[in-house]
């Protein structure tokens, strides 16, 4: 099965050549949606067979569909149903949980086994509880670094925006940019290790740790909890989901 994976964030869209498992041509695009469908149509020039889904902007989601049928291929959107063949899901409305995050859990378990914690760092944060008995029990959602930041820039008068994504922790701010970069990276990795010892107190599981998301290296990188970072699980999660369609 050749799949292109497509994967429509907040603020960007992910997209690479899902063959057989293997992730591969993996394209992250920042810019018009124009620049998304010319960038999956190189992916599709080398012969898939449908068009693997998965969105949390649901406006964006009939265009994609028109473009995939518009070049005779099989439109394959991830839904929560589709992943009962890897997980069962206990959550009191399943079809409110975000696709990605069900195609996130879907590829840690099947790359990672199960218990697992999921993180995703995207426009928002997220994680999800996947227990050992293959089980979605739920998640958490807090803003992730784009919101942190647009929200202080623009509710102050004088905080600029600060960079994302680059620049390691100072021992202390000695500059504006410095001081929103402290609070920023080291009140964000409180956060996300709190958030996993209190998942792995609730369920007394050792749960393994995987994140993904543009900002999780960033975020991690000297953290002393044991993550493993996997920056194509989202797409290859969506792909084995639509695979067995």
């Amino acid at each position: 099965m050749r799949l292109a994976v497509v994967d429509v964030g907040n603020t960007s869209t992910a997209a690479g050549l899902w063959v057989d498992g293997r992730v591969t041509n993996v394209v992250h695009i920042d810019g018009p949606i124009e620049e998304a469908y010319a960038a999956v149509e190189k992916i599709i020039a080398r012969r898939v067979d449908a068009v693997a889904y998965v969105s949390v902007v649901p406006d964006r989601d009939a265009g994609w569909k028109i473009f995939a049928e518009k070049l005779g291929l099989e439109f394959r959107q991830v839904v929560w149903r589709k992943a009962l063949k890897f997980i069962d899901i206990d959550y009191p409305k399943p079809d409110t949980i975000g696709a990605d995050r069900i195609a996130d859990a879907v590829g840690a378990v099947t790359r990672y086994g199960a218990p697992v914690i999921v993180m995703d760092f995207g426009t928002a944060f997220t994680a999800a509880a996947v227990t050992g008995d293959r089980t979605w029990r739920g998640g958490v959602i807090a803003p992730g670094f784009p919101l942190m930041r647009d929200y202080m820039f623009e509710r102050t008068a004088k905080l600029p925006r600060m960079k994302l994504g680059r620049g390691k922790v100072p021992k202390i701010g000695r500059s504006t940019e410095e001081a929103m970069r402290f609070g920023a990276l080291v009140g964000y990795r409180g956060m996300v290790r709190e958030i996993a010892m209190e998942l792995k107190r609730n369920f007394r599981e050792n749960f393994k740790l995987v994140a993904t998301g543009g900002f999780a290296k960033w975020v991690l990188k000297d953290l002393d909890v044991p993550f493993t970072i996997d920056s194509t699980l989202t797409l290859y999660g969506a792909g084995l989901i639509c695979a067995g369609e």
